[in-house]
């Protein structure tokens, strides 16, 4: 019973694991990019708010590529029903320029973010260009723009479709970019000019990027093959403990009758008093006895 139940936690646990993968051909329903530069710190903030279509099957393997020179991510998050974000661990690769950002993804929202050091100055002017990789196909992607403050004679190649100003007093830039295809790359760059180096989010006292509120509970899914492995190896040991212990337990008994088996009977051997000798060969006899073991001479018994 305990060698089938070690089989079976064995067999789940090397075969769940499995099922977190990344998928071929996978197709995000929608992204959206912001590019926030000057924000909370002198580079451009870029945030994705990527969401995976409804049939995909759920937990699943990301990799997103941003630029090498970024470092890790600010921020690799999911964002609940609730709109909360619950962070998830995530693993690095650099590859080239690229480093390679990869997460196991339970929800369909995820927000990743990162800080590019390349935004260009050069005296007041400002510049910089984003180029969406192709990691996946995406069904409809949006560029989103934030002017910073203080910066004047914004401009776009290619130009933006609009522009509004959001609840927090600050101008966005949009562009409708629609289906890209796997592999399809889109370029835009972004120049203004600033006069200062104020950083948007002292100017208006909100809260930094870095700071985003998230939710401090731990995605506990990704971790659950782990707790699995864990699991079944403390099961392993705790069974071979308890085999241990029953063989232990076992032994004396075991030993006992391995001896009964070797050793001849000595039933009516006397414990006390004195011993019966035989008078014809002299060796001595149980009380009991009516025969001598040794010679076979009935004995004398008074």
């Amino acid at each position: 019973m305990v060698k089938r139940l070690f089989s079976l936690v064995l067999l789940f646990i090397l075969t769940f694991p499995g099922s977190v993968y990344a998928q071929e051909g996978l197709t995000l329903s929608s992204l959206k990019i912001d590019l926030w530069p000057e924000y909370d710190r002198p580079d451009m903030l870029v945030i994705y708010h990527a969401t995976l279509p409804p049939e995909i099957s759920l937990p699943v393997e990301v990799t997103f590529r941003i630029p090498a020179d970024a470092g890790n991510p600010n921020a690799v998050a999911m964002r609940q029903l609730d709109e909360s974000l619950i962070s998830t661990p995530f693993d690095r690769q650099v590859n080239g320029e690229w480093g390679l950002i990869t997460f196991t993804a339970t929800s369909p929202k995820i927000q990743l973010e990162y800080y590019d050091p390349s935004l260009e100055k050069e005296g007041e002017q400002r510049h910089f260009e984003y180029t969406w990789s192709g990691d996946y196909a995406v069904q409809n992607l949006t560029i989103q723009a934030q002017q910073p403050v203080g910066a004047e004679d914004v401009r776009f190649s290619p130009s933006m479709n609009s522009s509004i100003t959001g609840q927090d007093g600050m101008v966005y830039y949009a562009a409708e970019v629609g289906a890209l295809g796997a592999g399809e790359t889109y370029t835009i760059a972004m120049g203004y000019a600033k006069s200062n180096d104020t950083l948007s989010a002292e100017q208006f006292d909100v809260q930094p990027s870095a700071n985003l509120e998230v939710s401090g509970q731990t995605d506990w899914l990704s971790y659950l093959p782990w707790v699995l492995g864990l699991l079944g190896i403390t099961l392993i040991a705790a069974g071979g403990f308890w085999y241990w212990r029953q063989s232990k337990n076992e032994e004396p008994g075991t030993k006992q009758r391995r001896r009964r088996r070797e050793v001849p009977s000595e039933i009516g051997t006397p414990t006390t008093g004195e011993g019966v000798y035989c008078h014809h060969c002299g060796k001595r006899a149980s009380s009991n006895d009516k025969f001598c073991r040794s010679c076979g001479t009935r004995l004398r018994i008074e």
